[in-house]
């Protein structure tokens, strides 16, 4: 199985709309994509939220950076078996999932960021989430990894860059092993 699901922001990245990264960050963002694209699966639920996501934060009928194109690549593919897998998620109420794997840790997660976490517990291989530099991830990866749900940080000196710049009076919290 070669499947993730990926955040948001790894595409607002690579489209060069996150102007705290570095161009390295935005380069593997790219190539992560581009490969994507080549030969691998997405995980997106089967309400098509995460695509609605995308599409709101991106400009995929009018392709100006590598994320829109990849948004441009996902919407064709949607329904390919092969490339995206589409995970069932149970909403009760709005931007709360059964799926979620941890109840507790759902009620302190972005409302917007729910159905990532969601989609990944509840696929049969828990394929890894993508981020590159949503900080916000740095706290919550911990609990999410105790329940079987992995986070791959993509730009781990950015996210931790981010993270300093947005709470300045706070220790970044550490990454995952191999990060």
């Amino acid at each position: 199985m070669n499947a993730v699901v990926i955040g948001t922001n790894v595409l607002l990245v690579t489209n060069g709309s996150h102007p705290d990264v570095s161009a390295a960050c935005r380069s593997e963002c790219v190539t992560r994509l581009a490969a994507r694209m080549k030969g691998g699966e997405v995980v997106i639920d089967d309400a098509y939220r995460i695509l609605r996501e995308y599409q709101k934060k991106t400009q995929p009928n009018q392709p100006k950076g590598a994320g829109d194109v990849f948004l441009k690549w996902l919407l064709q593919n949607a329904a390919n078996p092969k490339r995206v897998h589409r995970v069932a998620l149970t909403e009760n109420p709005p931007e709360e999932f059964q799926e979620f794997p941890d109840a507790r840790l759902q009620r302190h997660f972005d409302a917007s960021d729910r159905k990532f976490a969601a989609v990944t517990h509840a696929h049969p291989d828990k394929p890894p989430i993508w981020q590159a530099a949503d900080c916000k991830w740095l706290a919550w990866w911990p609990q999410l990894q105790a329940c079987g749900v992995k986070v791959e940080f993509l730009c781990p000196l950015d996210v931790q860059q981010v993270y300093a710049a947005k709470f300045p009076n706070r220790e970044a919290p550490g990454l995952p092993d191999g990060a």
